[in-house]
């Protein structure tokens, strides 16, 4: 159950992400496009059971996903000059990176150039340690003609030769057609992409296959957190609320973060006692390796 205050934060969030997507989509349909692909409240909204967003220390949007498979916190960062630090700082933390990969006309080809963001994004993923892959060729709907397969299977033969020259196996890697705009193959199979027979992955610990950007979402393998090893939490932020006092702020790697521990902080070698932990602005008992 909810409290109002958390219920009025996720009320806020879906209220200010539809009034920024109702701009962009009288502004420019391109970027109210990629803001549909990366939000969650668009397609996904219907098979919600809780949805909170919030922006981390690091500028990055934090979404926690509750739905009925199980739960995903996503953090979306963009590649520039000015957030490169902030999109290594998430990328650093994540145990998948989902790839959106223009489709459009002209689009691919500046991606996949030397010095297009396709590139940047997958050489830093794999730089940064992030060894599980999702694909998403999007925007299928502005191909030429739309819903290409010759389109399709361009883009994951491009893709896929890069991704392979700098360490990862395409073959562990899910490469899903979808249309942001439209919301093919993003929940449901597509009926615009009848000649698309699914994804499919080969790996060590278990192969997957199926149709859905969701259904890859499903197969991400949770990496092993070990719960009895001494708390191991580097601080990514720390902020002094009145009223509260200061509040630490980073995920749990190794062992857990239990309300009234006595913890110390290296190297200023600090102890103190945890009076409250919480994740996604709800109290909790302990966090365990993973949340944040």
């Amino acid at each position: 159950m909810q409290t109002p205050a958390e219920a009025q934060l996720e009320l806020k969030s879906y209220q200010t992400e539809n009034q920024r997507m109702e701009e962009d989509e009288r502004n420019d349909k391109d970027s109210y496009t990629c803001r549909r692909m990366c939000s969650w409240p668009s397609h996904f909204r219907n098979l919600m059971l809780k949805w909170v967003s919030a922006s981390s220390p690091t500028n990055t949007t934090h979404c926690f996903v509750v739905y009925e498979n199980g739960h995903l916190t996503t953090r979306d960062a963009l590649v520039d000059a000015e957030t490169i630090k902030n999109m290594i700082t998430g990328t650093s933390q994540a145990n998948c990176a989902v790839l959106i990969v223009a489709a459009g006309v002209g689009e691919f080809e500046a991606g996949i150039s030397k010095n297009g963001q396709t590139r940047e994004y997958a050489l830093l993923d794999y730089t940064l340690g992030v060894k599980q892959v999702i694909v998403g060729v999007n925007k299928m709907d502005s191909t030429e003609p739309p819903y290409s397969q010759k389109r399709q299977e361009e883009s994951v033969k491009e893709v896929s030769t890069y991704i392979k020259k700098i360490g990862n196996n395409p073959d562990t890697v899910a490469f899903v057609p979808i249309s942001g705009w439209n919301g093919d193959n993003m929940l449901e199979p597509s009926a615009n992409m009848p000649w698309f027979e699914g994804w499919k992955v080969t790996r060590k610990d278990g192969s997957a296959s199926g149709t859905t950007l969701l259904e890859a979402f499903d197969c991400i393998l949770p990496p092993t957190r070990p719960t009895d090893k001494p708390l191991h939490l580097p601080l990514q932020d720390v902020y002094k609320i009145d009223g509260i006092g200061i509040v630490p702020v980073g995920e749990v790697e190794t062992g857990f973060s239990r309300l009234g521990m006595v913890v110390t902080f290296a190297p200023v070698n600090v102890t103190t006692e945890a009076k409250s932990v919480e994740m996604h602005h709800e109290a909790l008992s302990e966090a365990l390796p993973g949340e944040i």
